[in-house]
């Protein structure tokens, strides 16, 4: 069959009802077998590009000065790169291969599964010191000194919060708008995760990044939350979770995530939160969740509340683009 024809074909004998939802599937199935490139990723490129701009623009400022300088640093790095996926867009078989390549390279779950599971063989191994470098890579509180109990809460503290961020955000986004939308989530995301600090020098300058995170990420976390509530294995779990959410998410600091642990503590029967040590100074935090700390073989069963979760969400997707074929 000539090529030229493939496109053709593509739009003739799928329903457009069902391109979205096809593409959401191959971009996590993607993910789930290939994981984030091991070189060359465009969010690595991205970052390089965002410490240049943040280095030419975080100085010489008063607050609202770095505030303002914060915020066009935010749209000088984002805006360009959705207004050309969006200015792009076709309703082809290229088009929804385009799509499908920008929610792969959105999504981070295998990425999140694969440094998760390497803390939990750590504590397996009974192996403390590497458990704590590990866990260092996905978390920002101080991990020197955590013990084993510790380690696994941060973990799964991470894992369950990152189930939103990496994965649900995302695609809450692409069925909104595409491969645009997961672009422009993960972009905000990532800006996010390198000025939304509470540092000197980051405090103002972040704000806007922090802000417009916690807007883009308002619906998806409560999504998320309700998600990890309804897989829980059962009746009792999910009403646990439920009721986590009704009454502690509102104690964290962060608006987003308060939903999604409380829920997810909830849901495997865990207590989160707690003291923990950032930048040298110890913060107790609430109390999420109801049970017992969480132990190192809790963080498998965290990693698979997410992967349920994102089932779910992607099952009821495709059924809603079956219904309108």
């Amino acid at each position: 069959m000539p090529a030229s024809l493939a496109p053709d074909l593509f739009t003739r004998y799928v329903p457009a009802t069902l391109w979205l939802p096809f593409a959401a599937l191959a971009g996590v199935a993607l993910d789930r077998l290939l994981g984030e490139p091991k070189r060359w990723h465009p969010l690595a490129g991205f970052g390089a590009l965002a410490n240049v701009v943040e280095r030419a623009l975080n100085r010489g400022h008063n607050g609202l000065g770095r505030r303002v300088a914060g915020l066009l640093a935010w749209a000088l790095l984002v805006l360009p790169w959705v207004v050309l996926a969006f200015l792009g867009k076709r309703y082809d078989l290229i088009g929804w291969l385009v799509d499908v390549m920008l929610l792969y390279f959105a999504l981070g779950g295998r990425s999140l599964a694969l440094h998760a599971e390497r803390v939990a063989a750590d504590l397996a191994a009974a192996d403390l010191p590497a458990a704590r470098q590990h866990v260092g890579w996905i978390v920002s509180r101080d991990t020197s000194a955590l013990d084993e109990t510790g380690v696994a809460t941060a973990c799964v503290e991470s894992t369950l919060e990152n189930g939103n961020d990496a994965v649900i955000g995302a695609l809450f986004w692409f069925v909104l708008f595409g491969g645009a939308g997961a672009l422009f989530f993960r972009l905000a995301n990532t800006l996010d995760a390198m000025w939304g600090y509470k540092s000197e020098r980051f405090l103002r300058f972040g704000w806007a990044a922090a802000r417009i995170d916690d807007v883009l990420n308002y619906l998806p976390a409560r999504l998320t939350a309700l998600a990890y509530a309804l897989c829980g294995g059962s009746f009792e779990n999910s009403r646990r979770a439920l009721a986590c959410w009704r009454r502690q998410a509102a104690r964290w600091e962060s608006p987003n995530a308060g939903p999604v642990m409380a829920a997810g503590a909830g849901s495997l029967g865990l207590q989160l939160g707690g003291a923990a040590i950032y930048q040298g100074r110890v913060e107790e935090r609430p109390l999420l969740g109801a049970g017992r700390p969480p132990r190192g073989d809790d963080i498998a069963r965290a990693l698979t509340l997410v992967r349920r979760s994102t089932a779910l969400w992607l099952a009821l997707y495709v059924c809603i683009g079956l219904a309108g074929a």
